[in-house]
Order: C-alpha cells, then structure tokens, then sequence
C-alpha cells in the first residue's frame, strides 16, 4: 500500500513523523511530499486506492491501523476526506505556483519533470535572454516579496549593465509573522524555485546564484541543499545547462538570524560574510551588488513563477489578477482563523472573502477585531475595511500593505495599543542601527505610546506619535524602520480607545 505523507515542517510539529513511522511498521510504502497548505488537517495522509488517492486527517499515529484496515475493507473511515484534490479549500484556488506541491517527490527530477516541470526552462534556452525578459514584462510579474516592483524592470537593468560575473540571488530570508510560502515551497517543489533561478540568469547574463535561507528553516535547507545536488547529478545545474551552451550553478546559504537581513542590501552584506546592514542606495544592486557585481535580488515566489510564465507566455500569466497586480498571490492565513493555510489565488478577491469565506472565521468562535496583513509592518485593518481588495494598489490606498501575502487575524480580546507598542519594540530590537529616525525612533515610539496609556490628557502624545511615525516613514534608511508607522498608525487611527489609560 502507497501511502503519502506531507514531511512538511508544519506537518512535523504537529506529529508527522510518528504518523510515517507508524505506517512503516504497518508495511506501508510511505511516500515523502510536501503539504498541500490544509494545515488544520495536519498530519494528512493520502492512500493509493482503486479509485485514486484518497485522504485522511488530521491523523495521529495511534490511528493508523483503523485507517489502514478501512481501506483495506472499502469501509468509510471518521477521518476520510475523499480525493483531498476535490476539498473545498483546494478547489477555490488557481493554483500555479503550488501545482506540485503534496503530490510529488520534492527532489525527484523524474517527478517534477513528468508534471510539467522543466518545459519553462526548456523555452527559455531556446528563445534566449532577450526574449525571455520580454516574457517577464509581458506576465506584469511584481516582486512577491512585499514591494511589489516589477520583476522586468529589475531584469532589464541588470541585463543591461556591463559585467564579467553577474549573480542570482534568492532572499528566503522569510521573517514576517504569519508567512510561510517560501518555506513551503522550498520543501515541497523545490525544483521550482531552481529552475526559475537559472531563467533568470540565463535572461540577465549570470553563472552563479545563491539561496539565502533564514536559520529558523532547517527542514528548507536540507531540502534545497539536497535537490541542488541532485539537480547537478542531472544536468539541471553546472556548466551546460540541459545540454545547453548556458552555464548557471547554486550555492544554499544559511541566513544569519536577523531579521534586517531580509532587506536586499542588508542580505548582500551578509552573504559576503559581514555584518547584515542597509546600504545607501544608490548604488542600486542591479548595478552594484553582491561583491561589486551587477546582481537581482528576488524573493522565492517571484523566481517560482517564471518557469510557468515561460512554459505559458507571459499573456496567459497576465490574464489573471485585477489592475496592475497580475498572476496569483499564495496567501497565508494564520492567527485566529478556523481553515489556517495557504491560499493561491488570482490578485481580486476581497479580505473579507479570504478570512471569513475561506478562512471561516476565527477558530475561537470570537469576533473579529483586527487583521493584519503584511507581516509585523503590516497595517490593521478592522471589519469595516472587509471590503477592500487583496491588490497591491487597493491596500496602498487605505495605508495598507500586501507584503508578503501574510494575514493573521485577531479577535476581539486583543490590545492594539500594545500591538503598537510591540511594532515599535520589535523595531528597535531588530534595527541595524545605521540610521536615526529607525535607531532612536523606535525606543521613543515605545517611551510615547507607555505615555499614552499612563496619562489622562494625551492628545498631545498622540500628536508626538504622529510626527514621530512620520519621521520613521520618510527618513529611514529602509523599510524596517519606514513601514513601522503602517501598524502603529492604523491601531491608533481604528481603535483609538485602546489608546487611553484604564482605570
């Protein structure tokens, strides 16, 4: 009996691997993959049968025996959720990016090959760099990792910029709360991430990239570390890429611990080997980067989407989304909310959509309060901005950010003048230190709002607040310390009753 089962690091920690072990000692063939993004139904294991692949969880290992004999004896089974491909969470989605992941090996070329994987590479060798590159501009792709620049522009200008050694590099320095994309895929599909990677120097000119992969993720490293090797062992990576005259290789970097680091100037400093600081730009790193070399720094969804844009056409990517945000945006829901997991979609649906439809409210039973959405910089936005669309242009309109595609929800028992507090914290101890307005800001931000909540008359500390924030915006070096007014801002200007001394 086939039997797969997600050795997703969510997966684990809730008690994965006795589930597999139990199954080997049941003489089942446990097949490793990753997860499918259900992660309320984890464990999930799904079972070769005569009328395909079908689904149990969430599964403790004790449990087993029973699920094993039910299929054994065609007899349904109180943890049964059918072809798990025909779930309701699943089916809502446009899934591009997240095709693969729960149904393949991750490092078997042999599989990623036989579902589509390679055909995007395959086209960019034969059309060539300028060709690809007008692929990318053409699929509207924007940087996922919570900018939203244009991926093209990027491309362009390091392709454009004379050098003898360009670089490739992969921020999976993944840090913001509530996020788990680039983790989940690394883990489960990580042929996707490295063949977006030699695209992208094939298109820019490189031979070399790295993975910069933050500490926290060791299932991610070895998992990336080992499908590199087995994508040199198959002429994926080295000097002929696929029998071509192209040459690109991969070295996998461990991130430094540091939250900063995430920021693409910081991550180059690091990579180098020193401390993890903000470079003043310019110069840009598409000119000027890691070691001096013309170098595009991406995210892992960014690089994860050029193999289908290539394999499809950048018109078939550009025809999902809304506005100026094309293509599918995996969202993560997480915090307070009944189906936490990852949801790809096409850029449109509203937040109200995603937390209360999909998500299906919070899993306490509690009033929503406040969702945030793009990470620990991200604004709160309270029930009444429901009906905002989840597009890059529509949340800058109401002081929000998309970032990472993050959303953790909150009831009603949360503090947001302590969520304030705690941006402003969290600020200052993962800052730098480079620059004022983010060094200094941050410690008076939290002195003021302790203020706030001790002194009866404080419209005057709010004003502080206010034109400290402002500072922060405009004058820090980096996003750190210039999107901490987002949070700040937002729970001061929707709750400003949390905001007041309590008797």
């Amino acid at each position: 009996m086939r039997v797969r089962v997600s050795h997703d690091a969510a997966s684990i920690a809730v008690g994965g691997l006795a589930v597999a072990q139990a199954l080997r000692e049941a003489e089942a063939q446990v097949l490793r993959v990753g997860s499918r993004g259900l992660f309320w139904l984890e464990p999930l294991i799904e079972i070769e049968t005569p009328i395909g692949w079908q689904a149990f969880g969430p599964v403790a290992a004790a449990e087993v025996p029973s699920i094993l004999d039910s299929v054994r004896n065609s007899a349904r089974h109180a943890l049964a959720l059918g072809n798990i491909e025909e779930h309701p969470f699943l089916m809502q989605q446009t899934r591009l990016t997240f095709a693969r992941c729960g149904s393949i090996d991750p490092v078997s070329v042999e599989d990623y090959a036989k579902t589509g994987g390679l055909e995007g590479l395959k086209r960019a060798i034969e059309i060539g760099p300028e060709k690809i590159r007008e692929e990318i501009a053409a699929s509207g792709l924007r940087g996922r990792g919570g900018a939203g620049f244009p991926a093209a522009i990027k491309w362009n200008s390091a392709a454009l910029t004379a050098g003898a050694q360009k670089y490739v590099v992969c921020n999976a320095d993944e840090g913001d709360s509530g996020t788990y994309a680039d983790r989940m895929l690394m883990e489960g599909d990580p042929f996707l991430l490295i063949e977006g990677m030699v695209i992208a120097g094939i298109a820019i000119g490189a031979t070399k990239g790295y993975v910069y992969i933050r500490s926290e993720y060791p299932h991610a490293i070895a998992a990336m570390r080992r499908a590199v090797d087995v994508g040199r062992e198959n002429g994926l990576l080295g000097k002929a890429v696929l029998g071509s005259a192209y040459a690109f290789d991969l070295e996998i970097r461990m991130g430094a611990g540091s939250y900063v680091c995430g920021e693409e100037t910081a991550l180059l400093d690091s990579l180098e080997g020193k401390r993890g600081q903000v470079r003043a730009k310019p110069p840009l790193p598409v000119h000027v980067g890691l070691f001096g070399k013309p170098t595009i720094i991406n995210n892992v969804l960014t690089f994860a989407a050029a193999p289908t844009i290539l394999a499809k056409g950048g018109a078939f990517y550009q025809s999902f989304g809304l506005g100026r945000s094309r293509g599918t945006m995996p969202i993560q829901l997480a915090g307070d909310i009944k189906y936490g997991g990852l949801f790809e979609t096409a850029f449109g649906p509203t937040l109200g959509k995603l937390v209360n439809d999909i998500g299906g409210g919070t899993r306490s039973g509690r009033p929503i309060r406040a969702v945030q959405v793009g990470g620990p910089l991200g604004a709160y936005f309270p029930p009444s901005l429901f009906d905002t669309a989840f597009d890059y242009e529509a949340f800058t309109a109401k002081d929000g950010l998309i970032g990472h595609g993050g959303i953790v929800v909150f009831n009603d028992t949360v503090n947001m003048a302590h969520q304030a507090r705690f941006a402003m914290e969290f600020c200052a101890i993962e800052s730098c230190g480079k620059c004022t307005p983010c060094r200094i800001g941050s410690v008076r931000g939290m002195e003021v709002i302790d203020r706030l909540l001790q002194e009866p008359n404080n419209a005057a500390q709010v004003e502080l607040l206010r034109d400290l924030c402002d500072v922060m915006k405009s004058g820090s070096l980096c996003a750190l310390g210039g999107f901490v007014p987002y949070p700040v801002m937002s729970a001061l200007q929707h709750f400003p009753e949390d905001f007041r001394p309590r008797c």
